[in-house]
């Protein structure tokens, strides 16, 4: 099945394509509106945390990364020594699905 993506098309200027010019005035006003757009500043985006995401930052319970624990894997991958202990994984699934589906205290 081939999707038409011409500029008449429908898919092809939702999908950024190429547009076709009716008329020149058209062409001209588009090319004005442009310009008159790139002249205006960008206003900034204001975000909002809430008071949980605000929370969560804020408490650290100390480095969340630990670059000699990292280089000490890679060299194990590496070299082919790395065992994965899938019952600690399993282990930990199971206890953060637990945690997720229990009741909240």
């Amino acid at each position: 099945m081939k999707v038409d993506s011409s500029p008449d098309s429908y898919i092809g200027s939702v999908a950024g394509g190429p547009q076709k010019a009716t008329a020149p005035a058209a062409a001209e006003a588009s090319a004005a509106a442009s310009t008159a757009s790139a002249a205006k500043p960008q206003t900034g985006v204001t975000v909002t945390l809430s008071s949980s995401t605000t929370e969560a930052r804020s408490v650290s319970g100390g480095d969340v990364f630990n670059a000699d624990k990292v280089a000490s894997m890679k060299a194990a991958i590496a070299n082919g020594s790395f065992q994965v202990n899938a019952e600690a994984i399993a282990d930990k699934m199971l206890a953060n699905a637990a945690e997720m589906l229990g009741p909240r205290t």
